[in-house]
């Protein structure tokens, strides 16, 4: 027999409400976080910008953390299962030091792969994690028996 996932009314709002608040972290990220590299990406330029590396690593981890929480936030309302949670965090945890450790690698190499450093940072800024694991748990609850 098939799990089927309810959501009420209310948990439909927070969720809405969560995704929402992840939107305004896009929408404000120029005026919440330090991060030189948003106006050097858009003009495609070839030069990288001058940049504070702990400011860069300040900047992106509070984002990463604001996204992190909310991706969090809307995974438990959806299942309603700590395990779920405990996994999740302890993946996003994961996820961010071995992404931000390869971010800063590349950044410091003597050539640095530009599209390497462009997608690296992109799973860093914005709610990818929560694209793939949203499904991935949906799955995982339709196939339990």
């Amino acid at each position: 027999m098939q799990k089927k996932i309810k959501l009420s009314t209310t948990t439909v709002f927070a969720i809405i409400v969560l995704l929402i608040l992840i939107v305004l972290v896009r929408v404000f990220q120029e005026q919440l976080f330090y991060d030189p590299f948003l106006a050097f990406f858009k003009a495609e330029s070839k030069e990288l910008p001058l940049y504070d590396n702990l400011k860069l690593f300040g900047g992106i981890a509070f984002r990463y953390l604001l996204n992190s929480l909310f991706s969090l936030a809307i995974i438990y309302l959806v299942f309603k299962d700590r395990s779920i949670l405990k996994l999740c965090s302890i993946l996003y945890v994961l996820l961010f030091l071995i992404f931000i450790t390869i971010f800063f690698i590349v950044l410091n190499t003597d050539e640095v792969n530009l599209l390497l450093l462009f997608y690296i940072r992109r799973f860093l800024i914005q709610p990818l994690f929560l694209i793939l694991f949203l499904p991935a748990f949906y799955y995982q609850k339709r196939v339990q028996l």
